[in-house]
């Protein structure tokens, strides 16, 4: 029988195309703990616990080992990257597979990083399956953040939906990453030393803490005040290769208008993304119209504005026909989609195209924040924003309600939409707040705070939802401490490692490894 010791001498002694497949296989398995089909936990663990098993032993190699599974995390993962230069196929088609082999490779390179980083710390020692949780929690926490950011696709959002989901109150999506590949660590750990008690006492023991705090984190959703509030989202289904088509932007437009109208009254009427064909300076009669057939409940809408030479991707709170009573930018911008980085150097291969207006985007500067009647105070997030924990927590004050309005119709008819909304029920969770999210193609949803989605419409479905507002919770831990402790308990622990493996080496051929 092959012991688990033996995986990495057999893998180092396999072919070079086994070498290169094999953990990037393992990074695609992984990601497919995202599908609503697989356990995420199932697909992650297994994953990590044979990728953990046959790490190299040499930094370079486990460098690009790790680039390897990083590479097929990503390029399953973010898959639908491709459905944005597909909108204009003759135009941009031929970036498609540029944009997601670049993609995926660069992301890549911080697990890359994460595995050259625990193999420099644990030397050829088995304890780099150990270490390889908190650096690869450091790398994906440092993914969320450089430049401008991405944190799309965390391993730990694999868990929502999950028992475990409740924790992302206390620790967060980083947190809950490092305790996913910290389990996916230590049982690859155990099985190499071979000391099965030990290692089953501290996994019961573990078992037991985890469950203590599943069920205080649930214990604290569970007691919810009852909904009060009727809000209705609005869902046109604007393709994107139609919504700015002059012969369909009218059709969409009327539609909405249609399921705003429809029904009983409601006490907020919330509609997607960009969904007025008009500049805001240009579109007081697309307004009457709206605060008419919303009669007289508040309405929040995507629309674009111009200050100048500027251009803004905002929400506007429409209050009666003559009055728009609140605007909301968008301040994290998508890079290559709202602004393009270093547009003087690119604009020469066509890229500027890429963006909706030829000047781009500029970020907005203001909280986010409306007070909206029947709902309270309401951090508005737009698109891309939904995917910044920190986005929620930057202003003064916590809001009541989190409103997510976005244009899902660019992430095409698969994986792309759900992850999206995935990430909405982690805010909620991470948050205590409810959220109200308003997709142009779907999915439209309400979610409680604790990540339930308690109504929604299906993607690609035109349709009006009618849906209760469940109430905020207390502020959770992480709300109000953030992400900042786990950040400096992983700068030390890496540096704390870090000094000891030049303290007490004593092997000069592992520093040249």
């Amino acid at each position: 029988m092959l012991h688990p010791r033996d995986l990495t001498a057999r893998f180092a002694a396999s072919p070079r195309v086994v070498r290169a497949l094999v953990p990037f296989g393992l990074g695609a398995f992984a990601a497919l703990g995202h599908e609503a089909w697989m356990s995420g936990v199932l697909a992650v663990t297994a994953a990590l616990v044979l990728a953990f098993l046959i790490v190299p032993s040499h930094r370079r190699s486990a460098a690009w080992f790790g680039w390897l599974i990083g590479l097929g995390y990503f390029a399953v993962t973010l898959r639908w990257l491709v459905e944005p230069f597909l909108v204009d196929p003759v135009r941009h088609g031929w970036m498609a597979p540029f944009a997601i082999i670049l993609m995926a490779g660069g992301l890549a390179l911080f697990w890359a990083l994460a595995f050259w980083l625990a193999r420099w710390i644990a030397g050829r020692g088995a304890s780099v399956m150990v270490w390889l949780a908190v650096t690869l929690t450091a790398m994906e926490l440092a993914r969320g953040h450089v430049l401008s950011g991405f944190p799309w696709g965390l391993l730990s959002y694999t868990l929502i939906g999950g028992a475990g989901s409740a924790l992302f109150a206390s620790v967060g999506p980083y947190g809950m990453t490092l305790l996913l590949v910290a389990v996916a660590g230590s049982i690859a750990y155990c099985l190499s030393a071979g000391r099965w008690l030990t290692c089953a006492a501290h996994g019961l023991a573990f078992i037991a803490v985890l469950g203590v705090l599943i069920w205080s984190a649930i214990g604290s959703i569970v007691t919810s005040p009852l909904p009060t509030t009727t809000v209705r989202l609005i869902q046109p289904n604007a393709p994107q290769h139609q919504k700015w088509d002059r012969d369909w932007m009218a059709v969409f437009f009327d539609r909405a208008i249609e399921q705003t109208a429809a029904g009983d009254a409601p006490d907020v009427v919330i509609w997607p993304e960009t969904s007025i064909p008009a500049l805001l300076d240009h579109a007081q009669p697309w307004i009457e119209q709206m605060s008419i057939a919303a009669r007289g409940a508040p309405v929040v809408a995507g629309i674009q504005r111009r200050e100048g030479d500027d251009y803004f991707n905002s929400a506007i709170l429409i209050k009666g026909p003559q009055t728009v009573a609140a605007i909301s930018d968008k301040s994290h911008l998508v890079p290559f989609g709202e602004y393009i980085p270093l547009a003087w150097l690119l604009e020469p291969f066509g890229l500027g195209t890429l963006v909706e207006r030829v000047a781009g985007f500029k970020p907005g500067t203001g909280d986010g924040m409306m007070q909206i009647d029947g709902l309270g105070l309401v951090r508005v997030l737009i698109c891309y924003e939904g995917i910044f924990p920190e986005e929620i927590q930057r202003g003064a004050v916590r809001p009541d309600v989190l409103l997510i309005i976005t244009n899902d119709a660019w992430f095409g008819k698969g994986a792309g939409p759900r992850q999206h909304l995935v990430q909405a029920q982690a805010r909620a969770i991470e948050q205590g707040l409810p959220v109200i999210r308003a997709a142009n193609t779907g999915i439209s949803a309400v979610i409680s705070p604790s990540g339930t989605i308690t109504a929604s419409l299906a993607l690609n479905e035109a349709g009006y939802l009618d849906a209760s507002v469940p109430k905020p919770l207390p502020a959770t831990l992480y709300a109000r401490i953030g992400d900042w402790p786990l950040t400096v308990l992983l700068i030390v622990c890496i540096l704390g490692g870090g000094l000891a493996r030049r303290r007490f080496s004593v092997d000069p051929k592992q520093r040249h490894g």
